[in-house]
């Protein structure tokens, strides 16, 4: 159950995070409102913190899986979200990387 809230909290930072830094250049109320952008940092950080004690109280106090799953969620929700909503392409070289950081989730958590 750890790892499965623990992977929830990060792609919902991921997707915050997203908005926080992206978001002011597609959306002008961003633009207009970058101490609320900035006050989003601690909300997102909360999260963040949360997303790791999950993950490391599921990989045994371990932090590489931690930091690799995280990194990896980090892509993947970045690469969804700058196709939906900047209509960025999906190169070659970038679904070999997609690909991978979907590799990096399945080896730490299958491989023991």
């Amino acid at each position: 159950m750890n790892l499965f809230i623990g992977i929830l909290l990060s792609i919902l930072g991921q997707v915050l995070v997203f908005f926080q830094v992206q978001g002011t250049v597609k959306y002008q109320f961003l633009q207009d409102h970058k101490m609320w952008v900035i006050i989003m940092g601690m909300p997102i950080t909360w999260i963040f913190m949360l997303a790791t004690k999950n993950l490391v109280s599921w990989s045994d106090g371990v932090l590489w899986p931690t930091s690799l799953i995280g990194f990896s969620v980090g892509i993947v929700v970045f690469a969804i979200l700058s196709k939906i909503l900047f209509g960025e392409t999906i190169s070659a070289k970038t679904a070999v990387c997609i690909a991978l950081a979907l590799l990096i989730v399945v080896v730490q958590i299958f491989w023991k």
